[in-house]
C-alpha cells in the first residue's frame, strides 16, 4: 500500500511541473504579424530575447479580456521595460486587428492561425483566455499559466 501512494505522490509531483521552455512544434507554429506576413513563434521569441514578455493570449470577442483591459494597461504602466505581446484567437485578421484599434492596446500583435487546437495553442493547452506567459530575458518560459492579469505571479514573475 505505501509503495502505491509513493508512486501516486510522485506522479501528482511530476504531473505538476510546468515546462520552462516551448515545444519544438509550438516553436514552428505559424503566426501573422501585423502586415499579415508569415513568422514562426521561434521568430516572435527571437525578436524579443534579452526583454523580459508578457504573453497575452485574447480575443476582441473575449468579455473576460476585455473588461481586464485597465488592469493591463496600468501592469504596462508600471514595467515600461516588459514587451507585451498579444496573440489573437479572433476569428478573422480583420475582426483581430478591429480589436487592437477600438480598445487601444498597446504592444505587440499577432494573429494565431492555428487557433486553440494548434501546436502552439495545445503545447500552452489554452481551454480558457484570456491567459498569459511570463518569459525571461533568455526565453525560459517563467509563469506558464495565468488566467487573470491581476494574478499576483504575474508581478512575481517579473520580479525574477
Amino acid at each position: 500500500m505505501k509503495k502505491i501512494i509513493y508512486i501516486c505522490c510522485l506522479f501528482i509531483v511530476f504531473s505538476c511541473e510546468r515546462p520552462t521552455q516551448f515545444s519544438s512544434e509550438a516553436l514552428e507554429e505559424t503566426f501573422l504579424n501585423w502586415n499579415e506576413q508569415e513568422v514562426t513563434f521561434q521568430e516572435i521569441t527571437d525578436t524579443y530575447k534579452g526583454s523580459k514578455v508578457v504573453i497575452d493570449i485574447w480575443a476582441s470577442w473575449c468579455k473576460d479580456c476585455i473588461v481586464t483591459l485597465p488592469q493591463l494597461k496600468t501592469l504596462q504602466q508600471n514595467h515600461p521595460d516588459v514587451k507585451f505581446v498579444f496573440l489573437s484567437l479572433d476569428k478573422t485578421p480583420k475582426s483581430w486587428k478591429r480589436g487592437v484599434e477600438r480598445f487601444q492596446i498597446e504592444g505587440e500583435h499577432y494573429f494565431m492561425q492555428g487557433g486553440k487546437k494548434g501546436a502552439f495553442g495545445d503545447f500552452l493547452n489554452v481551454w480558457w483566455i484570456p491567459r498569459y506567459v511570463v518569459l525571461n530575458e533568455k526565453g525560459d518560459i517563467t509563469l506558464y499559466k495565468a488566467t487573470k492579469i491581476t494574478d499576483k505571479n504575474i508581478v512575481e514573475a517579473l520580479k525574477k
